[in-house]
């Protein structure tokens, strides 16, 4: 039972780290929502992997005294017990309206094998069994949480399990004589397992799962200027249908990180639910990380001659500009000029129903390409440009139009 429970355990370790609500208090800025839908899919694939693991498990021994009909009473001994085969026929994984998740496995069955040994007195008496254990129903209610850390938490707080039918068959030195006593052991068997099973799933949660978590890292290196937080804002939430897990989704200074100015938008995203997971990302993460990159200068840029298509009639020489700047034509005849863009301000993102728009603040500055390798200016221009993007869905694709607006020069 301790790796059916590992798999279990597995499967609450997915969700909690994929999974939002339309209005909140401290905004995420990224969301995911899995629908009861996806829900189902994962717990049919997590039957698949548990039913696989079910054989690995170790089931405990257990002991008793019994009479035995031409024995009196002995005392008897059941141990090495695996299981054979089994056949988990169904199970459910369901939102539990402001609490978290409901797991059930049910109308399932497993065999084991193992061995028994009865002692009286001086008489020694063993040989080994089967089990066929029926009608296995298994119900969890896990309590979704959040530490202050931002790493997700997570608690049994109920469990139930019932065994409909158990089967002993007992072979051996005078297996046939312990079979007359079989409702006896039967029974013991069935009180074992169904106290067993509330038992080793609640441990492994506390003992396993819950440790685990608190390992969790709640940043991530992007790369060698940025970090991306994505801690929990609250305790996941959970509706008749959905389950939302709220992430902070902030990009930060990996040099230097400092609280940001400004707040995550409310997200709210579609009550839909004909799907398995619905994303969605606010302006926040974008804002975040233009100010992280505008920072170290990786938004600034640099265009050369080489950089412009062959084919094109315009090249990045002071004879194009001849009709802009008829004196720098003269001053450097036929000469290669280089142009160093540099973001005054970091650009943020806007976004609304259907349309997204930025706008941008730059300083452009051309240099002369001088014989000698010497750059030298020539002339400055102060840019200010808004750029909209209107958008549109269907089932398979995102399309876009780009529609630039007015530019003006300072």
């Amino acid at each position: 039972m301790g790796t059916s429970a590992g798999a279990l355990s597995s499967l609450l370790l997915g969700i909690l780290l994929t999974s939002t609500p339309g209005a909140l208090g401290a905004n995420p800025g990224l969301v995911a929502r899995i629908t009861d839908k996806g829900l189902e899919y994962v717990a049919q694939e997590e039957l698949v992997t548990l039913q696989s693991k079910l054989h690995d498990v170790t089931l405990p021994d257990f002991s008793g005294d019994a009479k035995i009909k031409y024995l009196g009473n002995a005392h008897y001994e059941f141990h090495s017990l695996n299981i054979h085969s089994c056949e988990l026929l169904g199970s459910a994984l369901k939102p539990l309206p402001s609490h978290g998740l409901h797991f059930s496995i049910s109308d399932s069955f497993i065999r084991v094998k193992g061995k028994w040994k009865v002692r009286k007195r001086i008489l020694k008496l063993d040989g080994s069994f089967d089990v066929t254990v029926k009608g296995i129903t298994i119900s969890v209610n896990l309590l979704l949480g959040s530490e202050p850390s931002g790493r997700p938490k997570v608690a049994v707080s109920s469990c139930s399990s019932n065994i409909r039918d158990v089967e002993v068959h007992m072979s051996g030195d005078l297996g046939w004589l312990l079979n007359l006593f079989h409702h006896q052991i039967e029974s013991k068997f069935r009180r074992v397992l169904e106290s067993k099973i509330c038992k080793i799933i609640q441990d492994s949660v506390t003992s396993d799962l819950q440790p685990y978590l608190q390992t969790l890292p709640v940043t991530m290196e992007m790369d060698i200027f940025a970090g991306i937080d994505y801690s929990l804002m609250e305790a996941p939430q959970a509706t008749a249908e959905i389950l939302d897990v709220m992430l902070k989704g902030e990009i930060f200074s990996r040099d230097h990180r400092s609280p940001v100015a400004f707040l995550a938008p409310v997200m709210s995203l579609p009550e839909e639910h004909s799907r398995m997971v619905y994303f969605a990302i606010s302006n926040y993460a974008f804002n975040t990380a233009s100010l992280v990159y505008h920072k170290v200068g990786y938004l600034n840029f640099s265009i050369t001659d080489d950089m412009v298509p062959p084919t094109s009639n315009i090249r990045l020489t002071t004879k194009s500009f001849r009709a802009f700047c008829p004196r720098l034509a003269r001053l450097y005849p036929n000469t290669n000029l280089t142009l160093q863009g540099t973001v005054v301000s970091a650009p943020f993102l806007n976004f609304s129903p259907g349309n997204l728009s930025s706008a941008a603040q730059m300083e452009i500055e051309a240099s002369v390409l001088l014989p000698n390798s010497v750059k030298e200016p020539v002339f400055r221009l102060g840019v200010a440009t808004n750029v909209s993007v209107m958008l549109t869905f269907n089932t398979s694709k995102i399309t876009g139009f780009l529609k630039p607006e007015k530019h003006r020069q300072y």
